[in-house]
């Protein structure tokens, strides 16, 4: 009586689980790597997607009702983002100083039609130069090497490297997936007013005249979309960040439920409709 409380009759086993859902490792090994530096270890990575699939085979509830390769393809990619960060040396709080002296030293490139000195991307930012130049230093420092080297990469280039950490490399990419999938499940006006104001970049007097409605209607509908969008990537990434509603019984809760499900059945379908990509990144920041 007790196995029949725990499992469902008919229900596949933890051992049937993990063996008919291997190729999710494989998948998401796959996907990860493609932007990754050289020496971030395939077996590593693969290793412990391996784990983090047992894992959830183990703890799967079938009657929560959510299929279990969306459950577990969650905890094999943040099982993989722990393993990237566990070969990272630089804290986050230098990782983010670095990007910060990037970002100042991009707009002070385009800004000044020259490579701005340390000096002036120190003031830009409020930083000394002893303080730019010390972040530099330990993110050169924390850059690991692949002690085989793979024949095709400067060792000095490799050491000093200005491109986000795997393990940001890995986030964002899995946002940009999640944010592309929640964008096509939006209701209609809701999806054509993020198109046209964050991805076309029109002006939203135009997309108000086109609409026919008022431009604080479409400021409206724009933040709407945005609680929207930043509630599903975070269901799926960062469930602890969803807020619970009010009224979990409500209208508003069971239409924003439903469009939670359909966004997780598109992505783990991988039925994307293709979205143009050029504002994207500033939607995902906003999101």
């Amino acid at each position: 009586m007790a196995e029949n409380a725990v499992e469902l009759a008919g229900s596949p086993t933890a051992d049937e689980l993990t063996t008919t859902h291997l190729g999710l490792v494989a998948h998401v090994v796959r996907e990860t790597v493609r932007n990754l530096p050289a020496h971030v270890s395939r077996d590593d990575l693969h290793s412990a997607g391996l784990t983090a699939l047992v894992k959830a085979a183990r703890a799967f509830d079938a009657e929560r009702g959510v299929p279990f390769a969306h459950y577990a393809i969650t905890r094999i990619r943040g099982a993989m983002v722990d393993e990237l960060r566990s070969i990272d040396w630089a804290s986050r709080s230098v990782r983010r100083r670095s990007r910060d002296i990037e970002t100042a030293r991009g707009e002070l490139a385009v800004a000044l039609g020259r490579v701005p000195e340390t000096a002036e991307v120190a003031s830009s930012l409020g930083m000394s130069v002893a303080e730019v130049e010390g972040t530099v230093g330990d993110v050169a420092r924390a850059q690991v090497l692949s002690l085989q080297g793979d024949g095709e990469r400067d060792y000095e280039q490799t050491l000093v490297s200005s491109t986000p950490t795997p393990e940001d490399q890995l986030l964002r990419q899995e946002r940009l997936s999640y944010l592309v999938d929640a964008i096509a499940e939006l209701p209609e006006r809701q999806r054509v007013v993020v198109e046209e104001y964050f991805l076309a970049e029109r002006p939203m007097a135009e997309i108000a005249e086109t609409l026919g409605v008022s431009e604080s209607r479409i400021s409206q509908i724009r933040a709407e979309a945005l609680v929207l969008l930043r509630d599903a990537m975070n269901l799926a990434l960062d469930p602890e960040l969803v807020p619970v509603p009010e009224r979990p019984d409500g209208c508003v809760a069971r239409r924003r439920a439903s469009y939670f499900q359909a966004v997780a059945a598109r992505h783990d379908a991988g039925m994307r409709r293709p979205v143009p990509r050029g504002g994207l990144a500033a939607l995902l920041d906003e999101a």
